[in-house]
């Protein structure tokens, strides 16, 4: 899921060289000094100043930013900016939509050498194929399924959420594609196209009494679950890396029986760009186990798609204990959604919403 992501800076800069060195990038120093533009949301991995300081070093390309705050203005700054952005950050389950629009260019993925350590679960989705081209590398990749109090709840499966143990405990993202794809799991659907959408509205309707609160920021689920409010919860993997590690707070995230939804953020070289060759230099380094083991374990990311970055990491580190590879088979990908289909979840969601109320 592409969200910005509010955690803590590290206030030291790395030493550049040291992270030139560490990340051994198979990468020519430019033999004049080029600025690329990538379109991100702010925060999100690819502005991390020593990460960009260091990539200059390296490789004399300049690294400048520009943001968006949803994916709708994402598209539409690359529809109406043509030859402005050289980078671009698509969630996986837009990227095809973002192709067939002819805003993106082929990616030939054997000059980003590190794309052979992708783990091929991500590196061959669907989302980033079309007609045996690649338009999207696979970079961060996350899970919606179960956040559980621990020593409290104890649990393998969704029916959790509508166990009258937790009456008046449970904690819903507010979000309408993450609803319909959990209804979905729970009736044995596909998360993208459920065939029987008055099952999926039985079912999250079922939900009524364990609903005490609908959540949409990880903020407000932090301050929530440290108040006590609720003990089971929808909850974001990545978030629950950062609400062990930066807040201890005591929340165990576990991928139930049925299946959790998982995401995948790609990066994605737009078809106006002028500076192709930079860009793809750019995003070899933004999946290389020496960036990510640092941007990682100093500062707090989501999992990569890097299986040699996700393995380098400490046995103990938290990301590499909720990420775990196996996971990948138990996944439901959010993949294309028509507006029809965008449309449709998101009535459902508001009128499951109108119904918790009433």
């Amino acid at each position: 899921m592409s969200i910005t992501l509010n955690r803590r800076r590290f206030g030291a800069l790395l030493g550049a060289g040291a992270l030139a060195g560490a990340t051994g990038l198979p990468l020519r120093r430019a033999r004049a000094a080029e600025t690329i533009y990538v379109l991100n949301w702010q925060g999100y991995g690819t502005d991390e100043a020593w990460a960009l300081k260091a990539f200059a070093e390296k490789t004399g390309i300049e690294v400048k930013h520009d943001y968006f705050n949803s994916e709708e203005e994402m598209l539409t700054k690359l529809r109406t900016n043509p030859g402005t952005y050289d980078v671009v950050l698509i969630n996986s389950a837009r990227t095809l939509q973002a192709q067939a629009e002819d805003l993106l260019a082929p990616i030939d993925l054997s000059k980003v050498p590190n794309a052979a350590d992708l783990a091929p679960a991500l590196r061959d989705h669907a989302n980033f194929h079309k007609d045996g081209k690649a338009y999207g590398v696979s970079w961060l990749w996350g899970i919606n399924a179960l956040g559980l109090r621990r020593d409290k709840v104890k649990t393998d499966s969704l029916t959790v959420l509508t166990d009258p143990a937790y009456a008046g405990r449970v904690a819903l993202f507010d979000d309408s594609v993450t609803a319909i794809g959990i209804g979905a799991l729970m009736t044995g659907q596909d998360i993208n196209a459920p065939k029987d959408m008055d099952k999926v509205a039985a079912k999250l309707k079922e939900l009524k009494p364990g609903v005490k609160l609908l959540w949409s920021s990880e903020d407000q689920w932090n301050k929530a679950f440290a108040a006590g409010e609720f003990d089971v919860s929808i909850y974001w993997s990545g978030a629950a890396v950062r609400s062990q590690r930066n807040f201890k707070l005591p929340v165990d995230f576990v991928v139930p029986k049925e299946g959790g939804i998982g995401w995948i953020d790609g990066l994605s070289v737009p078809a106006t760009s002028t500076r192709k060759e930079s860009a793809l230099a750019f995003i070899n380094y933004m999946i290389d186990p020496g960036f990510y083991d640092y941007w990682a374990t100093h500062i707090g990311a989501p999992a990569s798609a890097n299986a040699k970055a996700m393995a380098a990491l400490p046995a103990d580190d938290l990301n590499k204990q909720i990420h775990k590879a196996e996971y990948l088979s138990q996944l439901q990908f959010m993949s294309p959604l028509s507006d029809d289909q965008r449309t449709a979840f998101s009535d459902l969601w508001q009128e499951t919403k109108a119904f918790y109320a009433g």
